[in-house]
């Protein structure tokens, strides 16, 4: 039967917390709670089997959703408050007993203060490009860590606040105030922090998409070339642009007006996606900036998708069949001064997890 108290309040969590989040409330509350640790409580047994009973609820993707419909109709869920897709649902736990959960997978510990500084210390080095690449990375998902805070201790909790203030303080004063600069540097930093915690209370698949999803921007941008395994292609093709006659820009960009392929945009090749690849989706939204900016004068926006279509196909040269990179040149590709042999096929797994 559907549950006819809020399942959320009794988790602890907002309406729009993540399945992760969920994961972390269950350990943290049944620490305190179950019997075994209650004692002899009049309510311990109950309150258990109550936690127990919310998390099978909206550990499930299909209970969440439909718990979600009939008693919370009027919820809009927010895209922050989620890490992801949920992964399969953890074992759902009888209600019959009070069993405590599986202990997660532990890592072996770090130094966690070394590691903090040594990226403090990075964050003062970062170059204009890996600036400019942190600006259109990845948001991390803050909503997650606001969520958790309330199981965090008094000195987990003035350790985040302490750390973001010096992330603040190291980052250049230009990009102080950049959201998405300043979300990826404490987002890495945060899931130091946190690290512990979340090994203590997250199981697999659980902590391995938290820790992604908290360094995936600073990992897509720091220690990456401005565009990519094919950079060096790429700032050729851009320089070409720059250097482009009006009068050739004119013509190009009128056969591009009217190509119906290249008026499609970007795709991606088979076995690629923007959603898991973000240092890829970072090479290629620079890529096709830098490459209208370079252009002497305004476009039209077919002829313009069109660009972006060709300059997308050259950040992922390695990718692309060579037919397939042919057609997605375009009208552009007498203009780009590319090479016209391919080159090897860079380590996508290097591109997908950069060091830190």
């Amino acid at each position: 039967m559907l549950p006819s108290d809020d399942l959320y309040a009794r988790l602890e969590l907002p309406r729009d917390a993540s399945f992760e989040a969920v994961e972390v409330a269950w350990r943290a509350l049944l620490k305190q709670h179950h019997p075994d640790v209650a004692g002899a409580a009049a309510d311990a047994d109950d309150r258990a089997k109550r936690i127990n009973v919310a998390h099978d609820w909206l550990s499930d993707p299909e209970l969440r959703a439909r718990y979600d419909r009939e008693r919370h109709p009027g919820l809009r869920r927010s895209a922050a408050g989620r890490t992801g897709p949920p992964p399969p649902p953890p074992p759902r736990w009888t209600t019959a007993s009070t069993p405590r959960p599986a202990p997660p997978l532990r890592r072996r510990p770090a130094d966690v203060q070394e590691a903090l500084a040594r990226h403090l210390d990075r964050i003062e080095r970062l170059t204009p490009d890996e600036l400019d690449r942190l600006s259109l990375a990845e948001t991390p998902p803050v909503a997650f860590v606001a969520s958790i805070s309330r199981f965090l201790s008094p000195d987990r909790m003035a350790a985040l606040e302490t750390v973001e203030r010096r992330v603040h303080e190291r980052l250049p004063q230009a990009v102080r105030w950049n959201a998405a600069v300043r979300d990826a540097a404490v987002g890495f930093a945060q899931e130091l922090v946190l690290g512990s915690f979340l090994d203590e209370h997250l199981s697999p698949p659980f902590r391995d998409r938290v820790r992604e999803r908290l360094t995936r921007g600073w990992s897509a941008a720091v220690d990456q070339p401005r565009y990519g395994p094919n950079g060096s292609a790429v700032a050729t093709a851009i320089a070409s642009l720059r250097a482009l006659p009006a009068a050739d820009l004119r013509r190009t960009s009128t056969t591009a007006a009217a190509d119906p392929v290249g008026r499609a945009g970007p795709t991606w090749p088979k076995g690629l996606r923007p959603d898991e690849d973000d240092a890829l989706r970072v090479s290629s939204e620079l890529a096709r900036r830098d490459a209208a900016s370079a252009l002497a004068a305004p476009i039209p926006a077919a002829a313009r998708r069109s660009l972006e279509r060709a300059i997308h196909a050259v950040v992922l040269r390695h990718a692309f069949a060579p037919a397939t990179f042919e057609e997605m040149l375009g009208p552009w590709r007498s203009v780009l001064a590319l090479s016209p042999t391919r080159p090897p096929r860079p380590s996508v797994r290097a591109d997908r997890h950069p060091r830190g």
